[in-house]
């Protein structure tokens, strides 16, 4: 059997672009599956396809050139033909004369002239030969086989798709799945107010979307996945309702029950933001920052996921009752499709406790630690452990509990004035600490004062921070602080990250480097 090499254009996938008959074969797809279907899916759809129009269109094209030489057929002069063999060459018959071979019995003898100048004779009305097979087609690159075409270019082809997609008001798309929009069911007004109360007793939620049918008697003999496809785009075009669910599952929550700190980021968490230059933080700067790990720090995910990552909590995170999902930590917390935020379980390591939790992806935090915080006496500088979960939508805490002591650490004191000042003093320690970043709060409805004024009357930045490094040079008997403890008082009194932090330390002389990170505040350098 003749075997005939396909060929396509190298950086045909990489160059790939969605055409209309592409998404005009999708929806025809989708509307013979009546299954709402993830990009994923529908790319795999789409790639078999196309390999199979570009094997028709090469096909075509190779013969388009004439007939296809088959050494049984008797062949004329001026006749085109086409040789598979040959590497589907094309040619014409120039001559034709008897063949002579006692051995073989009758048989034609043609004179092919090809485009490239050469000419070659090839047997004609030969019935026994092995080229008189219909060639067939073999696969032998690799940018034609569909496994080979989602293993390298699988996330390129899905964000083209998505757009081609997003850009079509013909499909709509619901925790990651599309469907034309033409064939969802009709959800009306009562049925989405008859969701709100089943929502409603549920305490807000979360419910999957068949909890909610199954107490919301929608006649219809549609797939059962479209009906629950056309009730979940009901549900998010309505603004009632929000979708909860981590990737690949749908929960919904009454937005009005959610708590206040989901909707809006806890006023300890708002950080302003900071006009700094970046290029002035030494290696030394850089690899703190990346250390402390602060959720508002311009750090991608870390390529290296861990099964456990420590977290030094600071006073903004501990006010609030949240975890940052930062660099380190987000891959640890279940991600969604689209939805803002999502409901999943906290479980403590030592207890089993489940706790209700919310991941802020927007805002980049964690919420719903509060009491468990006050009942491990967690403080500003504790270590907790944030393990992967066993269980899918669940993470694990530890706080790294201790024999209880009474140990001198730094304490903030708020005066009469609503002045801040730091002073050694014997506290009581639960947990496993940071030396230079614990700080004792004994009047936090005080420290709270603080932060509304400071939200009034927003002073400069540098000017807390000086004031900061000279209240905390005053517990140090060389009279200098260390980066990592400024960078915990400054949260305190003012959301910050480390990098405007860094970055004012560096580049003001009357911050003196004494090495290792430590500064200390030179009077004179500033004429004060």
């Amino acid at each position: 059997m003749v075997m005939a090499l396909q060929s396509l254009r190298e950086d045909y996938w990489e160059t790939f672009e969605l055409r209309e008959e592409d998404i005009e074969f999708l929806y025809n797809f989708l509307l013979e599956t009546e299954m709402p279907l993830t990009p994923q899916e529908l790319v795999h759809v789409l790639v078999d396809e196309r390999i199979r129009y570009e094997k028709q269109l090469i096909d075509e094209q190779r013969s388009s050139g004439g007939d296809v030489y088959l050494p049984q057929e008797v062949y004329s002069a001026d006749q085109r033909l086409v040789f598979p063999a040959l590497g589907w060459r094309n040619g014409r018959v120039v001559s034709v004369r008897p063949g002579r071979n006692p051995d073989i019995g009758k048989f034609d003898i043609i004179r092919v002239d090809f485009e490239d100048g050469d000419h070659r004779e090839f047997a004609a009305g030969l019935g026994d030969h092995a080229l008189n097979q219909t060639p067939a087609v073999q696969v032998e690159e690799e940018n034609l086989t569909t496994d080979y075409v989602l293993e390298n270019y699988l996330d390129e082809l899905v964000d083209g798709l998505e757009q081609g997609f997003e850009d079509n008001l013909d499909f709509v798309r619901i925790a990651g799945r599309w469907f034309p929009r033409a064939l969802l069911v009709d959800i009306n007004i009562g049925h989405l107010n008859l969701a709100e109360a089943v929502l409603d007793m549920a305490g807000g939620g979360p419910l999957p979307t068949t909890a909610l049918l199954e107490q919301i008697e929608i006649s219809t003999n549609v797939n059962p996945k479209l009906l629950e496809f056309s009730m979940d785009l009901a549900l998010q075009e309505d603004e009632r309702f929000d979708e909860v669910g981590a990737s690949g599952e749908v929960q919904w929550f009454l937005k009005r029950l959610e708590p206040a700190e989901v909707l809006e980021p806890p006023v300890y968490l708002r950080f302003s933001g900071i006009d700094y230059e970046r290029s002035v933080l030494s290696p030394e700067m850089l690899a703190l920052e990346s250390e402390l790990d602060d959720e508002l720090s311009p750090f991608e995910e870390r390529a290296q996921h861990l099964d456990e990552v420590e977290v030094r909590l600071i006073f903004s995170h501990w006010r609030a009752g949240t975890l940052p999902l930062s660099s380190r930590l987000r891959h640890l917390f279940p991600t969604a499709y689209e939805a803002p935020r999502i409901r999943f379980t906290l479980v403590d390591e030592d207890t089993g406790e489940r706790i209700p939790a919310w991941v802020v992806r927007a805002k980049r935090y964690v919420f719903g630690l509060r009491e468990w915080y006050d009942k491990h006496n967690v403080q500003p500088g504790s270590i907790i452990r944030v393990q992967r979960g066993v269980n899918r939508g669940e993470v694990i805490l530890k706080a790294d509990s201790r024999r209880s002591a009474r140990e001198w650490i730094r304490t903030v004191l708020v005066g009469s004035d609503g002045g801040v000042v730091y002073a050694m003093l014997k506290h009581t320690v639960s947990t496993s600490i940071d030396d230079r970043m614990v700080i004792a709060i004994p009047d936090v409805a005080a420290v709270d004062q603080v932060w509304e004024r400071m939200q009034k009357e927003k002073p400069p930045f540098e000017r807390v921070v000086v004031n900061t490094v000279k209240e905390l040079a005053k517990l140090n008997p060389q009279g200098h602080v260390h980066a990592s403890e400024l960078y915990a008082a400054i949260n305190i009194v003012r959301r910050t990250p480390p990098g405007p932090l860094l970055a004012l330390l560096a580049s003001r002389p009357w911050f003196a480097h004494l090495g290792d990170l430590h500064f200390r505040f030179v009077d004179s350098e500033r004429g004060a």
